[in-house]
Parts: structure tokens; C-alpha cells; sequence
């Protein structure tokens, strides 16, 4: 029974994760003996340095995060024992040791990064002599001098010799327990060495081909006879797969500009606007728009009516001097409207929107997109904006979070419009064409008293659309 529940929890660590990080040796250099002492030698210095490396585990991961030791510097481990814990942006893996030995070095820290193909931790091993001559104690010194050239020569070779077999004390263990005998076992150790993992295999407690053969057994031959080599994956340059495009026009002219936004301080502020009136009022005039030539959209009524609301409110028409840390006000209305074009996205404006009709700034609003649609916008069409509105409710989506342009302090948002229900005066369900506007507003200069009071000003232009029509202000 001692010897099934072993076998289970050595079984259940490798199944939970096999060999996921590779080691690369260094021999330690031999201390500094005296005469005597090194005329006592009889073999190469047996206690070496292993450097244990964290290999690939998949999915493009390059890095992970350790999350927890569960050894320190000192401790004994064996063969698969639990090393540590480290976690990906995907998954949280357990790393197992791969070595019998003392652990004399840890290269992380909990939360630090770790890198794939680096040292996680160096062990303190021993070599496989000193394992083997340990195992077989009882052996006199004679009697180990008579085996040591055979015993080379075969692992020269990658072969062990008949009727011995390279094995640790807790491999030899395993194995007496369960009643198997080491030499049925295929080996994949270094020299023809006898893994726990190769004992498992053989009792059918984790599947064949689990444990990887020991690089110098490829190299000698020695794992083709024992197991066939696991077919390789096959690999392609990325770089090929990858293609550069340098920016450059409109889209690296966003970089500098959005750079320079993001270094204010933004705060925003939504609300939901009702245009179930303004849909109608729309509706009318359209027809009539139409007849003089012009396309009559939803953003000129927009546009005035916050040209009307700025009227009251002319420090969110303003610019921040940073320099002389004064506002200057601007009595001129240039409100800019982002647009989508060939190019990319621009942001032209509409001049002097403050004294214009809802028809002659819809004029201008379609001669901006004309020339936008054809690459042909002039500097002029872009200097001097004061304020901004952005449609993104035209594409989709409700909310957004728009970015000051800068020297401006204020921008809209304008969601999608929706039908939903809504109360009306007398209590009843009805049908509303709603609209959420997200407004975003230089905290330096403006404060969330002054940007939702403009808000409810807009909004009620929007919401009596009559008073455009009137010119209140």
C-alpha cells in the first residue's frame, strides 16, 4: 500500500507538469587541496553547478511573473519536486525540478519577471559516479576499482553495463516497492541513468513518451534504440509574416497632436439629450435644404446650438497660456467637426459659426467634407478652432471619451441615437429618439459646475429646437 501511494503522488507531479525548464552545466572548479589531498583523487571532481532555465511554454509567452517560491536557498530537492509558481497573461503554471540536488541560488524575486530561456535558479547536483557509488555502498574499494574502466568505456558510449544499473536511491526505491527490475527499464538519464519518470512510464502510471531522452543520449545514438524521437515542430521566421509601414501624413501629425493633448489634465461629464423634436423639425426642413442644394444633416443644429450656449458660458471658447498662465477669449465661433477621409481622421472647422443660420453652416459643413473626401483641405481650414464636436454616433457606440485639441479646452462627443421608452408629462410610456453626449473639458481652467451648465444649455436648445430657429441666445 506504501508503495502505490508513493507511486500515485511521484505519478500526479509529472502529470501536473513535466519538465518545463531545461538546465545548462558547469563544471565547479576543484578546491584548493593540498599535495595529499590530490594525490588521493583517483577520478574527475564529482559535485557540479547546474543553471536551471525557464523553457518556452507556449502560446508566444516570452515572460512571466513569479508568483511564489516554494524552496529557498539550501533546500534538498529531488527529481520533480515543486519549485515554484509563475503566472503568464494566461495561464499559472507550476515548475518542477529536473535534478537531484541542493539549491544554491534563486535569480528572482516573488513578482519579479522571469524570461524564457534564462536561469530561474543554479543547483548544487551531483554527478552520476557519486550517485551510482553511493547506491552501492557496500561495495569495497578493490571491487569498484575492477568495474571503473568497464563502467567507462560503456558510457563512453551511452551504454551501461550488464547487470548494473545507474540509478538514485529514491529511483532504486520506488522500484523495490513496486517489484520492478531496474534492468527491464529503457533509460533516457544521462550514461544510461534510470529516471523516476522512466520507472512511472514502465508501470503505465503517466504515458509513454512523457519523459524527453537526456541530450547526450541523442548525441550518442543511445535514445534512438530505446524511443523513437518525438517529431519536431516546424518553425518560420515571424519577420516574414510581419510588415512595416512608416506613418506618415495624417496619421503621424496624430501623433505629435495627441501627444500634446494628453499632457492636460481631462475630466468628463454625459448626459442623455431627448431630439424626438429635433428629428421632426429636421424631417421638415430637409426637403426644403434640399431644393437649394444643400444636404442637411443633424450636426448643423449641434453646432449652433453650442455656438448659442458659448455665448453664456466664453471660457470654454477660450485658450490656456500656459506661459503667461492667462485665458484668452475668443469672441470668434471657428467650431472644428472630426471627420473620417481617405487620409485619415482630420479635424477642419466651421468659421464664425456664430453668425450663421443653421443652413449656411450646413453649406459649410458639406463644402468641408467635399474637399475632405478629395484630400483637398487647406491649412486655413484647420487654423484657428475654438471648440470641437465629434459624431461618433454616425459609426456606432454610445459613449466615448473624446481628447482635448489643444490650445481648445472643451470637445463633444455624440453617441448613436436610439428609440426608448420614456415617460411623458402625463405619466405615459412613449417612444424617444435619445442621444448621450460625453463632453471633455481642460480640468486646469474649467470645472464640472461650469461643463454641465453648458451642457443643459445645449441640451436645451436641442430639446426645443424652436429656439434656434427663433436666434434666441
Amino acid at each position: 500500500m506504501a508503495g502505490l501511494f508513493n507511486l500515485r503522488r511521484y505519478g500526479a507531479s509529472i502529470v501536473r507538469h513535466h519538465l518545463l525548464a531545461g538546465g545548462s552545466t558547469r563544471r565547479r572548479p576543484p578546491p584548493h587541496a593540498n599535495v595529499f589531498g590530490r594525490a588521493l583523487h583517483t577520478s574527475s571532481v564529482l559535485d557540479r553547478v547546474v543553471s536551471f532555465h525557464l523553457s518556452d511554454i507556449g502560446e508566444g509567452i516570452r515572460e512571466v511573473t513569479v508568483k511564489e517560491w516554494y524552496v529557498k536557498v539550501g533546500d534538498v530537492v529531488e527529481q520533480f519536486d515543486n519549485l515554484c509558481e509563475v503566472q503568464s497573461d494566461k495561464a499559472s503554471v507550476t515548475i518542477t525540478s529536473r535534478y537531484d540536488g541542493k539549491i544554491v541560488k534563486l535569480h528572482h524575486s516573488v513578482d519579479e519577471i522571469a524570461l524564457v530561456g534564462k536561469p530561474l535558479l543554479d543547483f548544487d547536483v551531483e554527478d552520476q559516479e557519486e550517485d551510482d557509488s553511493s547506491s552501492s555502498s557496500s561495495s569495497s574499494s578493490s571491487d569498484e576499482e575492477h568495474e571503473r574502466p568497464d563502467k567507462k568505456s560503456a558510457e563512453a558510449g551511452g551504454q551501461v553495463p550488464t547487470g548494473k544499473v545507474l540509478a538514485t536511491p529514491a529511483v532504486r526505491r520506488i522500484a523495490m516497492e513496486n517489484k520492478v527490475d531496474l534492468t527491464k527499464v529503457p533509460a533516457t538519464g544521462r550514461n544510461g541513468r534510470v529516471l523516476k519518470g522512466d520507472v512511472l512510464e514502465f508501470l503505465q502510471v503517466i504515458p509513454k513518451g512523457t519523459v524527453k531522452p537526456h541530450p547526450s543520449l541523442v548525441a550518442s545514438g543511445g535514445a534512438k534504440e530505446q524511443r523513437k524521437p518525438e517529431p519536431s515542430t516546424p518553425t518560420f521566421d515571424l519577420k516574414q509574416a510581419e510588415t512595416v509601414v512608416p506613418l506618415k501624413g495624417v496619421a503621424k501629425a496624430m501623433i505629435r497632436s495627441m501627444t500634446e493633448a494628453l499632457k492636460v489634465p481631462h475630466f468628463a461629464y454625459c448626459d442623455e439629450v431627448d431630439v424626438t423634436k429635433l428629428v421632426e423639425v429636421r424631417s421638415q426642413l430637409k426637403e426644403e435644404a434640399a431644393r437649394q442644394g444643400i444636404k442637411l444633416t443633424y450636426m448643423p443644429f449641434f453646432l449652433k446650438a453650442a455656438s448659442n450656449a458659448l455665448l453664456q458660458y466664453p471660457i470654454l471658447n477660450s485658450s490656456f497660456d500656459e506661459s503667461a498662465e492667462s485665458v484668452i477669449y475668443k469672441t470668434y465661433h471657428n467650431i472644428s467637426v472630426a471627420m473620417q477621409t481617405p487620409q485619415g481622421l482630420v479635424v477642419p472647422n466651421v468659421k464664425n459659426v456664430e453668425q450663421k443660420s443653421i443652413l449656411q453652416i450646413a453649406n459649410d459643413l458639406n463644402a468641408l467634407q467635399e474637399r475632405g473626401a478629395k484630400g483637398a483641405l487647406t491649412p486655413n481650414d484647420f487654423a484657428n478652432g475654438t471648440f470641437a464636436l465629434s459624431n461618433i454616433g454616425i459609426i456606432g457606440g454610445t459613449y466615448t471619451h473624446p481628447v482635448v485639441i489643444t490650445p481648445q479646452v472643451a470637445i463633444g462627443g455624440l453617441g448613436k441615437t436610439r428609440v426608448l421608452p420614456r415617460f411623458d408629462e402625463a405619466g405615459r410610456v412613449v417612444p424617444a429618439h435619445i442621444m448621450v453626449v460625453s463632453w471633455t473639458a481642460d480640468h486646469r481652467i474649467i470645472d464640472g459646475v461650469t461643463m454641465a451648465s453648458f451642457s443643459n444649455l445645449w441640451k436645451q436648445y436641442l430639446e426645443n429646437p424652436n429656439l434656434l430657429m427663433l436666434g434666441a441666445k
